[in-house]
């Protein structure tokens, strides 16, 4: 084609139609990345280490794809070439989670089984799904340059307006997928819309500059409803053997599953399914799990200890209520201030678990950051728990010396805090440090581990007492409206370990917590115990 037939036909588009292409460009890019996260983070969860992935490896398909479109650009400047890398972009960002999904389904199982190497083959075959498409997206913004400028001497404003205009598309693209089309209508739906619209204005102008070159696109999207109808619907992880599937949803922040066994028993499984974050049952209120040794928290406290001198709790890690529910069942109808991130949860939370005002009377629920909240409620606590893991990882801004100093503010007099900590049975780094961190701060802390799991309760208390004083206080009669709290404190006597040495401190600047749980993970891994290895929210 010539340079007069090709300038010619660049003139069929106008700029600011050319505009309107970059504008939803770049929204479908950042959306498409957010997605890619949350489509990973469902079975992988959200750590550090899975966003690097996800953000480098997009970088690298976008510089390929810039690299790419800017070269075709100058030996093919031709608005319909441009329309079809468009066409087949949007294509394939919508085959993305049919075709991931089975492959995210196996790696569900993969990780719940601790199957290291097929859970991370898994993780790299979705990332490589990505690989054509945003590539093809990173053409299209060097492409429209080229088709914009018709004036050398205005290259640079041209360029500046491209590019500004599809950033500004992509600030669209990073806030609508967090705050409404994830919550309300899921990962797939949100991959479907944005590459739906982005499909939408290619073809329309495609269609407007050469009818019959459009026409066989129409395959597309009906190529995209066969696969819908021939792909798999059912959940992206089933239910544990001789369980049933209650609810299954997502949130801005979690894939949410409620599982119930036949003996009636109901567990609430987040993101890849690593630890039972809540149980319920109609009859029951202790498990024999990590939650019971919340209860002993106090009890370190100076001799004799009764349970009537508990007078209130916070809970950040609300869940869907477990640990309240226990509270109210040896301390009475105390306060109970309970802090929970994902909004989801605690309607999940209220259905399923009877964490509702007319079950649970005395618990007040937060939705927030914990920390932030934190410094907005005026109470003070005889017990601050902390249980806010995503397993493996605690947020690192819960764990550094400042926030345990805000805490401190918190606590009433002889007041407590209660933390669960993961662990492995010979790596104990993630208790020794945030164990050496809690001390910068309280002058005592001591350590429980959890029977029969990888969890270590962390308990400091705000004056100076001594791990005795648990087993002394059992001497005392313990007036709980529940005797299973005596067993509890039996247990958790028998449990205490001595704290471990470490020179590492979690500060606001610094808390590198999930290279070091990254680092106990790859060991155990290393070890070949990866089957055994769970860790429990609760």
């Amino acid at each position: 084609m010539s340079a007069e037939s090709a300038a010619s036909q660049t003139r069929l588009l106008s700029k600011a139609s050319l505009y309107l292409i970059a504008f939803v460009s770049g929204m479908t890019t950042l959306a498409i990345e957010l997605s890619a996260s949350r489509l990973l983070g469902s079975v992988f969860g959200n750590s550090n280490l899975v966003w690097a992935n996800v953000i480098g490896l997009m970088l690298l398909y976008l510089t390929a794809g810039y690299f790419l479109g800017g070269r075709l650009a100058d030996r093919f400047p031709r608005e319909d070439l441009l329309l079809k890398l468009i066409l087949w972009a949007a294509f394939l960002c919508a085959l993305i989670p049919l075709v991931a999904r089975p492959i995210i389904s196996r790696a569900a199982q993969a990780v719940f089984g601790a199957e290291a190497a097929l859970a991370l083959g898994s993780f790299i075959v979705i990332l490589i799904l990505f690989s054509v498409p945003v590539t093809l997206l990173g053409a299209v913004s060097p492409f429209i340059i080229r088709l914009a400028v018709t004036d050398v001497a205005g290259s640079g404003k041209v360029a500046g307006q491209v590019y500004a205009i599809s950033t500004l598309g992509s600030l669209l693209g990073t806030f609508l997928p967090v705050l409404v089309t994830i919550p309300h209508w899921g990962t797939t739906r949100t991959f479907l819309m944005f590459s739906g619209a982005l499909f939408v204005i290619a073809f329309a102008a495609h269609f407007r500059i050469d009818r019959r070159g459009a026409l066989p696109y129409v395959l597309m999207p009906l190529a995209l409803v066969l696969i819908m109808l021939a792909a798999p619907n059912g959940p992206l992880r089933p239910a544990a053997p001789g369980a049933s599937l209650m609810y299954e949803g997502e949130s801005a922040y979690n894939y949410i599953q409620v599982q119930e066994d036949a003996a009636g028993y109901r567990y609430l499984y987040l993101n890849e399914g690593q630890g039972v974050h809540s149980q319920w049952h109609a009859q029951e209120v202790f498990f024999g799990g990590t939650w019971d040794y919340f209860l002993v928290a106090p009890y370190f406290n100076e001799t004799p200890f009764r349970a009537d001198q508990v007078t209130s709790m916070l809970l950040i890690g609300l869940a869907a209520g477990a640990i309240p529910r226990q509270y109210a069942a040896v301390y009475g109808d105390i306060p109970i201030d309970g802090i929970e991130l994902d909004p989801e949860i605690v309607a999940v939370g209220a259905k399923y678990f009877d964490m509702n005002a007319e079950a649970m009377p005395n618990l007040s629920a937060h939705v927030g950051d914990g920390r932030y909240l934190l410094r907005r409620l005026d109470e003070d606590y005889t017990v601050i728990g902390i249980d806010a893991y995503r397993p493996p990882y605690i947020p690192w801004h819960l764990t550094t010396v400042e926030f345990f100093s805000e805490v401190k503010e918190r606590l009433a007099e002889r007041g407590v805090v209660a933390i669960n900590v993961g662990r492995t049975d010979t790596d104990r780094r993630l208790v020794d440090a945030l164990s050496n961190t809690l001390l910068q701060v309280f002058p005592s802390v001591h350590a429980i581990d959890v029977p029969s799991s990888f969890n270590t309760i962390l308990v400091a208390t705000d004056q100076a007492t001594s791990a005795g004083n648990l087993r002394r206080n059992l001497n005392y009669p313990v007036d709980s409206v529940n005797p299973v709290l005596y067993d509890v404190l039996e247990s958790a006597a028998e449990n205490i370990v001595p704290l471990g040495e470490s020179d590492i401190i979690f500060t606001d600047d610094r808390a590198p917590v999930e290279s070091l749980v990254d680092s106990i993970v790859l060991r155990f891994l290393l070890a070949g115990r990866a089957e055994e290895f769970r860790l429990d929210d609760g």
